[in-house]
Order: C-alpha cells, then sequence, then structure tokens
C-alpha cells in the first residue's frame, strides 16, 4: 500500500552549517526508493510517497543513516504519516483563523513528551503566550512571534524534552506539510 510521509530534519541550513541542499535531499530519499519527492523551503521539509511497508521509526533511521552517509554529518529527523499531520492540525487548542503563522508553532517528539515536565510550568506568567501537549506534540501560541517569546525559550530547554528528538514548524508550514501529504 502506497502512503504519503514527511520528512522533517532538524537544525539544518541555519547560518550556513550542517548544509543539506534540498537537491540532494529529494535524491537522496529517491536513493532510497521513494517516490513523489516534493520539498519545502530550504530548512529541511521533505514529502515522499513509499510502499515499502516500513514504520515511521524504521523510515526515520534509514534516513538518518544515509543523510549521514551522505553529508558526514549526523541530522536528527522524524517522518511523520499524512495522517497524523492533519490529525495534529485538527487537534489544535489555539484558534488558528486569521493568525500570521509565526504566532503558532507545532513541536513535533519522537516520542510522548513527559507531561509532568511540562506541568512545573506557571503558563499564567507568560500570558498571553500558551502551550498545550498533544500526540507527540507541543502547540506554542506565541502573539509577537518566537522570537520575541519567554514562553518558547521556557518549553525548548532540552530538560523538557530529554531523550526525545523534536523538531518545530511555524503553523504555515504546518499547514503546508498537511497540503502535501494530503492522499487523494
Amino acid at each position: 500500500m502506497i502512503q504519503t510521509y514527511a520528512a522533517l530534519l532538524r537544525g539544518i541550513n541555519v547560518s550556513g552549517h550542517r548544509k543539506v541542499p534540498m537537491a540532494e535531499l529529494r535524491a537522496l530519499l529517491e536513493g532510497l526508493g521513494h517516490r513523489d519527492v516534493r520539498t519545502h523551503l530550504q530548512s529541511g521539509n521533505a514529502v515522499f510517497t513509499t510502499d515499502t511497508g516500513a514504520s515511521e521509526d524504521e523510515l526515520t533511521a534509514a534516513l538518518e543513516e544515509a543523510i549521514e552517509d551522505r553529508f558526514g554529518f549526523r541530522v536528527d529527523c522524524l517522518v511523520r504519516g499524512g495522517a497524523y499531520l492533519a490529525a495534529v492540525a485538527e487537534a489544535c487548542p489555539f484558534p488558528t483563523a486569521g493568525i500570521e503563522g509565526k504566532q503558532l508553532h507545532a513541536f513535533y517528539f519522537s516520542g510522548p513528551p513527559d507531561a509532568e515536565r511540562f506541568a512545573a510550568i506557571d503558563q499564567e506568567a507568560y500570558r498571553p503566550e500558551a502551550f498545550a501537549l498533544g500526540d507527540r506534540v507541543l502547540y506554542l501560541y506565541v502573539p509577537d512571534g518566537l522570537g520575541r517569546s519567554r514562553l518558547g525559550d521556557v518549553v525548548s530547554r532540552p530538560s523538557l524534552s530529554k531523550g526525545l528528538v523534536v523538531t518545530a514548524r511555524n503553523w504555515n508550514t504546518v499547514l503546508k506539510l498537511v497540503e502535501m501529504t494530503r492522499e487523494d
């Protein structure tokens, strides 16, 4: 059965470091046997179809290994199916109508985050900013954008996501990946 997935690469092409050109990423994914490979932006978003029957974790491991072999450095990746991405967008607890993409972010986790670690954050101290946990995702609402967010700094602390890979996307990218992975 053919399925559509998005690959989310963490921390590439930032300030000229850990360069992974999107054309080379597309070729690498095709070399792994995936089809209909497309990328979005330069920040490590790729969509592909496959009928390998591999799990998200198996697809992730194969992609990470191929990137390290090709580029000589390790890149943490997450591979998520289109249905999951659509469910994340649908389950967003914050109003999405009329917001700018920079105001809402999804932090995707490689596994379930430890809710107790996040429960210790006094959200009232950061209002109007807010966050909520979902299925392997943290939704972050930052009306003035992530660059000015005090709460964004707090929820990004490595101690909160210890043992997990985490990568964030703004809401425009979240919706674009849903659109790109939609199976009609």
